[in-house]
C-alpha cells in the first residue's frame, strides 16, 4: 500500500514480519482472500444490529396468535385444557417477546453509542496478509501487532459492546497483550 508524502511514495510495512502486502482493514474485509480467511467477520468493527427487534416482534406475535387460537378452540369445544394452555401460551409469548425486543433495543443502542469509539480504532488499522496481523502504522492510536481476533476483541471492548461477541467466536477468548496497547485511549 502506498501513499503520497512530501518526498514521494511511502510503503507501509508490517512491524511483525516486515512484509509490504498490507491493506487497511476496510480493504482487507472485502479484498482478495477475505472470504477464504473470513476476514469480513474477523475484522468487523462491531455487531450488525439491523432490524432484529422487528423480526423478533413479528415472530412473537405469530406465536401469541397460535396461543390465542388454541384458547379459542378450547372455548368452542369446551376443553378447559386447551383454553388454559392456549391462554398461558399467549401470555408467555407476549412477555417473552417484550423481553427479547427490549434486549435487542439495548444492544442496538450500545452499538450506536460505541460506533465512534470503534471507528477511531478501526479506521487507521492495517492488515498484513503475510502474517495475518493487524497494526496501526506509526503506533497510533494503538501500537503493536495483533491477531484479527485480538484486534476484534480490542475494538469491541473499547467501544463498549464486547458482551455481544457471539458464542463460538474466537475473539471472545482472545487475550490482548498489555504491551501492545497504550495506557488509556
Amino acid at each position: 500500500m502506498e501513499s503520497e508524502a512530501a518526498g514521494g511514495p511511502v510503503v507501509v510495512t508490517c512491524p511483525r514480519c516486515g512484509g509490504t502486502d498490507v491493506r487497511t482493514v476496510e480493504q482487507a474485509r472485502g479484498g482478495k482472500g477475505a472470504m477464504r480467511d473470513d476476514l469480513y467477520g474477523r475484522l468487523a468493527p462491531g455487531p450488525d444490529k439491523t432490524g432484529d427487534g422487528c423480526m423478533h416482534f413479528a415472530e412473537g406475535m405469530l406465536l401469541t396468535g397460535i396461543g390465542i387460537a388454541l384458547a379459542c378452540v378450547g372455548v368452542q369445544q369446551e376443553k378447559s385444557l386447551y383454553t388454559v394452555g392456549g391462554a398461558a401460551l399467549a401470555l408467555l409469548c407476549i412477555i417473552g417477546t417484550l423481553v427479547v425486543v427490549r434486549s435487542d433495543g439495548r444492544e442496538k443502542a450500545a452499538v450506536e453509542a460505541g460506533a465512534a469509539r470503534a471507528e477511531r480504532l478501526w479506521r487507521p488499522a492495517h492488515y498484513c496478509s503475510g502474517c495475518a496481523s493487524v497494526f496501526c502504522p506509526g503506533g497510533a492510536p494503538w501500537r503493536g501487532a495483533l491477531t484479527p481476533e485480538q484486534f476484534k476483541k480490542f475494538v469491541w471492548t473499547e467501544a463498549g459492546y464486547a458482551d455481544q461477541l457471539p458464542a463460538g467466536d474466537k475473539a471472545k477468548g482472545a487475550k490482548i497483550p498489555s504491551d501492545a496497547l497504550p495506557e488509556r485511549l
